[in-house]
C-alpha cells in the first residue's frame, strides 16, 4: 500500500459523532506510552500526523483520520496507567467500550503491546473483553528497536504462550519498530488485504 494521502478529519468524545461509517476503519489502540502515536507516524510516513509526548495519557479523544479516501485510521485514548483523575480515566473507559461496541464500520482493533515486557495483566483483560464482544483485533508489537532479536523473540514466544492458556485460535500479530520501519509493510499489506475483502463482501451482498 502507498500512503498517498494522510490527513487529520476529527476528535471528538461521542460515537454518533464520527465520520460517517462509510469505509473500513481501523482503531490503534494500547497501554499509555506503549509508542502509539510514534507507530501511527511510521505507518503513514507523516512525522506529526499523531501528536507524540512524553506524558502517557495524551491522547484524550477518539482521533480520525483519513487514509487514501479509502479507510479511517482511528487513534484511541490508552488505558493502563496515566497521570489524569479516576473520573477521567472512568470516562476514557466508557468512551472507548461505547466506540469498540458500537461503531458499526469499526474493521479490526490494532491492539499494541510493549515488546520489552511480560504479558501485562491490563493488556490481557483488553483482550478478552474484545474476544467476548466479538470485536476483531490483532496484537501489534512495539519498540523491538529497544533490544536484540533473540530477545525479542523470547518475549513474543512467551507472550503467546500465555496467550494460548485461554485462547483456542490466537489473534494474527507484527512486530514492529516506529525507528526502523520494521513491520511498516506488513502491517500495511494486512489492511489492504482486509479492505479488499470487505469490498468483496460488500460487492455479493
Amino acid at each position: 500500500m502507498v500512503i498517498r494521502e494522510a490527513t487529520f478529519l476529527v476528535s471528538n468524545t461521542q460515537v454518533a459523532a464520527c465520520p460517517a461509517p462509510d469505509r473500513p476503519e481501523y482503531a490503534f489502540i494500547g497501554r499509555s506510552n506503549v509508542g502509539k502515536s510514534s507507530l501511527i507516524n511510521m505507518l503513514t510516513g507523516r512525522q506529526a500526523l499523531a501528536k507524540t509526548s512524553s506524558t502517557p495519557g495524551k491522547t484524550q479523544v477518539i482521533n480520525h483520520f483519513n487514509i487514501n479516501d479509502e479507510w479511517y485510521l482511528v487513534d484511541l485514548p490508552g488505558y493502563g496507567y496515566a497521570r489524569v483523575s479516576k473520573s477521567s480515566r472512568s470516562d476514557w473507559g466508557k468512551m472507548i467500550n461505547a466506540y469498540l461496541t458500537k461503531r458499526e464500520n469499526l474493521t479490526c482493533v490494532c491492539v499494541l503491546l510493549d515488546s520489552r515486557h511480560a504479558p501485562q495483566a491490563v493488556d490481557l483483560d483488553f483482550m478478552e473483553k474484545l474476544g467476548e464482544a466479538g470485536v476483531p483485533f490483532v496484537m501489534i508489537f512495539t519498540k523491538t528497536d529497544k533490544q536484540s532479536t533473540s530477545q525479542t523473540k523470547a518475549l513474543i514466544s512467551n507472550y503467546l504462550a500465555k496467550m494460548g492458556e485461554t485462547w483456542d485460535e490466537l489473534p494474527r500479530y507484527f512486530v514492529t519498530s516506529a525507528e526502523t520501519g520494521l513491520g511498516r509493510e506488513e502491517v500495511l499489506n494486512f489492511i489492504t488485504e482486509i479492505n479488499r475483502q470487505v469490498a468483496a463482501d460488500a460487492a455479493d451482498a
